[in-house]
């Protein structure tokens, strides 16, 4: 087969990296300006060949290697045949068609394609775009989305701050209007495109479903609560009352709509978590079952400790409504914050508080959301089952 020529990048180091980003420290500033986004050819500094890749003079993440196969073209056919791979995974192995229209259908490097992450809410696809590479391949990429999903709508989008960085400016289209969901034979609406508005998070599927069974019979509390998921499931698998907390209005409107929808009586309500939490204990009320899912806290690196503090504080004062014997589901979307980190913090807010506290399943986001095995970071989600004494 014969690879068209491409611009080559030198590494300083002739030890092949062991993860597909590639920081501009770590390569020669190549003599003439190749424009972000570009398929390049990657050397050592032996000049032994190391892979392909898109390449961003401009971004700290100056490579973003895609193969290693000197016989592997990034081209339209590539990304096609990603694409394809990414959508059977979903519809062939994890069948997840039987389960729920609302899924991921692409998660970045965990299928192979850095920079592009795809959403799929009922017969809207949402694809977000993270480097200046994949938006060169965008009409391929629609192209093949609309193919796998004849008949949906596509809304393309990259946050300014990605655009920036990566040095690419994306129009977007008209995000599409409101939409309703499905899971477990549950129904949700969705607000597809409004980043962490969406009032739908398809990561914590698997997990509601789990919590929702631990939780029957059970006082259910649903702390950062956004559109009522674990509340919904909860109160439909048999939980004896659920009362959900988050601090945005808007959000709980939905959330009771969610519940209404699916025929459950669920209480909402708005606040500060930590002010309701606060009155909730003054008050001397307790439940049986709590949740803990607040939105991501940090992106900064050097935040990473305060996020801990934050998350400690949250989680110790959750504990003072928490009765013994109960069930605590704490989670953590924020990627900087590592599982042992996470976990250790429980160590510590269990010793705070004097309580023992068994960790009965960690888990992470759905199957759906593939992590590679050298990109260990992408496994963001956090979500550790406990039982509280």
């Amino acid at each position: 087969m014969t690879i068209p020529a491409s611009p080559t990048i030198h590494l300083k180091s002739d030890r092949v990296p062991g993860h597909p980003w590639v920081w501009s420290a770590q390569v020669v500033k190549p003599a003439e300006r190749i424009p972000p986004g570009s398929v390049v050819e990657v050397v050592d500094a032996k000049g032994r060949f190391v892979g392909r890749g898109f390449w961003n003079g401009h971004a700290r993440v100056a490579l973003r290697m895609l193969t290693s196969s000197a016989d592997e073209a990034i081209d339209a056919g590539w990304i096609a045949a990603r694409l394809t791979r990414a959508v059977e995974l979903r519809r062939e192995l994890l069948r997840l068609d039987e389960v729920s229209d609302a899924w991921r259908v692409v998660h970045s490097e965990g299928d192979g394609l850095s920079g592009l992450v795809v959403d799929r809410y009922a017969n809207h696809l949402v694809v977000e775009y993270f480097a200046a590479g994949m938006w060169r391949f965008r009409d391929t990429i629609h192209a093949e989305l609309l193919r796998h999903f004849p008949g949906a709508s596509l809304y393309w989008f990259a946050e300014q701050h990605v655009q920036r960085q990566e040095s690419f400016d994306v129009r977007s289209n008209d995000a599409p209007a409101a939409v309703d969901v499905h899971e477990h034979g549950l129904a949700f609406h969705a607000a597809p495109g409004l980043g962490h508005k969406t009032g739908f998070f398809a990561d914590q599927r698997d997990n509601r479903r789990r919590f929702a069974e631990l939780a029957r019979g059970r006082r259910v509390l649903d702390l950062c609560c956004n559109a009522g998921g674990f509340a919904v499931h909860a109160m439909k698998a048999g939980a004896s009352e659920a009362i959900g907390v988050d601090a945005d209005a808007a959000i709980l409107d939905v959330a009771r709509a969610n519940a209404s929808m699916n025929g459950v009586d669920a209480t909402f309500e708005q606040g500060d978590v930590f002010e309701w939490l606060r009155a909730a204990i003054a008050a001397g009320r307790t439940w049986d079952a709590v949740v803990l899912d607040p939105p991501k806290l940090t992106r900064d690196r050097n935040q990473v400790v305060n996020a801990l503090k934050k998350y400690f504080a949250m989680n110790r004062t959750a504990l003072d409504v928490l009765a013994p014997g109960g069930i605590l589901l704490t989670c953590s979307c924020t990627g900087l914050v590592g599982e042992d980190d996470f976990i250790e913090m429980i160590r510590r807010v269990a010793l705070n508080a004097g309580r023992e506290i068994q960790l009965l399943h960690v888990a992470g986001a759905g199957a759906d959301h593939p992590v590679a095995s050298n990109v260990p970071e992408n496994r963001y989600l956090k979500a550790v089952f406990c039982r509280v004494d």
